[in-house]
């Protein structure tokens, strides 16, 4: 069976579940977990990643350096990865992750602007680390479009390329046909990053690991945004099952899950009405909260604003559209009300 190599996100991604409000202490305490459970990868950071603390997509309560740094004291066994969007990202954001320590690093893009990695992937590869490419909400392109994405990240010195599920929209045979595809266009290591909308995360990690991924994420808890990612202790448990090998000692990888739940996670990642619509919306799922919040302000409902979103085509960094969609809903409702009057009283 494949060697996996196992990359957990729960301080980056689980960072949207909570408005990016990690401390310093939870931070240095599920490192230390992770770090004595033998987990390969732990990647740190804002939820949008580095240079993405703001008012508008949320503002961190520590840096990007206090987190990269803290983690790095605990990581002494395993590596320390970075992640950048060109855009919030920015070279000197990258030199502060090289300062503190960073091994690895992933670049993410929307699937179809791959040519925004070039700097980026080249500044890092020119500093001799190794840099992964990720391709989000990758279902809003054609399969042969996202291997010709993905060949750009590999001509600027990738060395893997990751399918990432951003909207939890996928389902298996769309995960095969993505991976499959990246595995035999290109000569990158390839890998998945699932998230729970239509609780497919585990199996669509395992299609993808029959495609010939040999990269996946997973999160403790599922500890992530909106329907929450792959539950990562769920994940390693089955690919053991199965015979691949991890390298993760599963009981200190439940004990770490277990302080997740304690210490990080405000609220348990599920699978619910609002993240099941936008999971088929392909809305990524980092808008749930404001989704929710906003249409709870306008009186209307959150499901018709995700398939609202999903029609529009709206990806992460959009979020002012929010308001527009849920102003345009609550002016419909108000017309339909408005009608209904006319109509009761000239029966009248």
């Amino acid at each position: 069976m494949a060697e996996i190599l196992i990359s957990d996100p729960t301080l980056r991604d689980g960072n949207h579940a909570v408005k990016h409000q990690l401390s310093a202490q939870q931070i240095r305490s599920y490192a230390a977990a992770a770090n004595a459970a033998r987990i390969p990868v732990v990647e740190v950071g804002h939820g949008n990643g580095l240079g993405a603390s703001s008012l508008q997509v949320g503002q961190a309560l520590l840096s990007d350096r206090e987190m990269l740094r803290i983690a790095r004291e605990q990581l002494t066994d395993v590596k320390l990865q970075a992640f950048g969007i060109p855009g919030f990202a920015k070279l000197p954001d990258l030199d502060g992750a090289l300062e503190e320590g960073a091994d690895l690093f992933r670049v993410g893009t929307h699937c179809t602007e791959a040519d925004l990695t070039e700097r980026h992937i080249t500044y890092l590869r020119g500093h001799s680390k190794p840099v992964h490419g990720v391709l989000m909400m990758c279902h809003m392109t054609t399969v042969g479009d996202l291997v010709e994405q993905a060949r750009k990240m590999e001509a600027y010195g990738a060395s893997g390329a990751i399918v990432m599920d951003s909207a939890g929209a996928l389902l298996i045979d769309d995960v095969r046909r993505r991976v499959s595809a990246l595995v035999e266009g290109t000569g990158m290591a390839v890998g998945y990053h699932g998230h729970e909308n239509v609780s497919l995360g585990v199996a669509n990690s395992i299609a993808a690991v029959e495609e010939g991924a040999t990269i996946l994420d997973g999160t403790a808890r599922g500890f992530g945004a909106g329907a929450g990612n792959t539950q990562l202790e769920v994940l390693v448990a089955v690919l053991q099952r199965l015979g691949h090998e991890t390298g993760i000692d599963l009981y200190r990888l439940l004990e770490a899950a277990d302080l997740a739940e304690r210490e990080l996670v405000q609220t348990i990642p599920t699978t619910d009405s609002v993240t099941i619509v936008s999971g088929l919306a392909g809305v990524f799922s980092g808008y749930s909260r404001p989704v929710r919040r906003i249409a709870q302000e306008f009186g209307v409902d959150p499901r018709d604003v995700f398939f609202a979103l999903g029609k529009r085509e709206v990806i992460a960094g959009q979020e002012d559209v929010i308001l527009e969609v849920a102003a345009e809903l609550r002016e419909h409702l108000e017309v339909q009300v408005d009608i209904q009057v006319e109509i009761r009283e000239g029966v009248a």
